[in-house]
């Protein structure tokens, strides 16, 4: 309805309609769609209000920028250990937190950037929290459309819309957004509607970006990495069956040859994939459900409502103990609102310590 109200051109309504579904399950009709619009081009990057960008080095140097402005501060950064649970003092207060291997790591503060699942259903004490709080947290939506797809191509996608010129060189559009299964929005409808009865979408909503055409130490010489943001996937199939690899291929398979359709010769280049379906990311990234965003953006769980009502201030039920991440308000996103909002709100309780 928004978009309705401002544009004529049904390709341009479809291909901004995405961004209202982004990580959703959820349609462009869905009520409450907008504001995830909203939140995708919201903020600014650089000066230019609703701008994204690419990570120069791919997006694991963000999070090393992070880690050595944090070291430059005194933090100290421990990989590949798993914490067990929240440390408790006999005063019920947070104390540290205590590794898989047994280790304690005392602190007067801990602050979780792990989803409010993990951290409240998993990481702490059941006893210690309110039952009503635990049974919010049960239930949030954390329903997830997402499969992410990486691929190693030996040459640059060459699209019938714009051919590619005959030195390989990276075009405009090469450096953007690719939007393909959009031409209008009741494609998305489609796509989505499937899913909801347990089927991956047969023509999914693909968003493909390929990094290396500006960043081009991502990939050798002449080859490039594309990355495929699509959906819909169901969490879970059509009568129970798992995403097995035969399952997870097929479904690649179907993505590849909607590409085919655009670029001839897409999957001849290709030489190599990684498919995560929503088990997937949840397995590897402790995503709940899949869900990029720590549980869903739509309106009855943002605001005063993330992660539960009375709890969306960073503080939880067991003093000392904060929500850092995507989980908490404003929700998801590579901004980093949460962490900061979150950290000022523990100066604060630090202080008074």
């Amino acid at each position: 309805q928004i978009l309705d109200q401002w544009f004529e051109s049904e390709p341009l309504k479809a291909t901004l309609a995405t961004d209202a579904v982004i990580g959703a399950m959820a349609s462009p009709y869905t009520p409450g769609s907008g504001y995830v619009l909203l939140h995708h081009v919201m903020g600014e990057l650089e000066g230019r209000r609703g701008a994204w960008g690419y990570v120069s080095g791919g997006m694991g140097a963000l999070s090393q920028a992070i880690a050595s402005a944090a070291a430059a501060r005194g933090a100290h950064i421990f990989t590949e250990k798993a914490v067990c649970h929240v440390l408790l003092g006999k005063d019920r207060r947070a104390q540290g937190v205590v590794l898989q291997d047994g280790t304690e790591v005392r602190s007067k503060l801990v602050l979780s950037n792990a989803s409010p699942q993990i951290t409240f259903l998993e990481l702490t004490p059941q006893e210690e929290l309110p039952k009503d709080f635990v049974q919010r947290i049960q239930q949030v939506d954390t329903r997830s459309p997402v499969t992410k797809i990486n691929v190693a191509v030996d040459r640059l996608p060459s699209f019938l819309a714009a051919p590619n010129t005959r030195d390989g060189r990276p075009l405009p559009h090469h450096q953007c957004s690719i939007h393909l299964n959009c031409e209008g929005t009741h494609l998305l409808h489609q796509a989505f509607t499937e899913a909801t009865h347990g089927h991956p979408s047969s023509r999914p909503m693909i968003e493909l970006c390929i990094p290396s055409a500006l960043d081009p130490g991502l990939a050798p010489q002449g080859c490039h990495v594309v990355s495929l943001f699509t959906q819909y996937t169901p969490s879970v199939l059509a009568g129970g069956r798992p995403w097995d690899e035969q399952a997870r291929n097929a479904y690649a398979d179907t993505v590849f040859d909607c590409i085919e359709a655009y670029a001839p010769g897409f999957k001849a280049s290709v030489i190599g994939r990684d498919v995560l379906t929503p088990p997937d990311l949840e397995r590897i990234f402790g995503l709940p459900g899949g869900n990029i965003f720590h549980g869903g953006m739509s309106l009855d769980q943002l605001y005063f409502a993330r992660p539960a009502p009375s709890y969306s201030g960073y503080r939880s039920p067991v003093p000392g103990l904060y929500l850092c991440g995507s989980g908490a308000h404003p929700g998801g996103g590579v901004m980093g609102a949460a962490g900061r909002n979150a950290a000022q709100v523990a100066l604060k309780d630090f202080r008074q310590l």
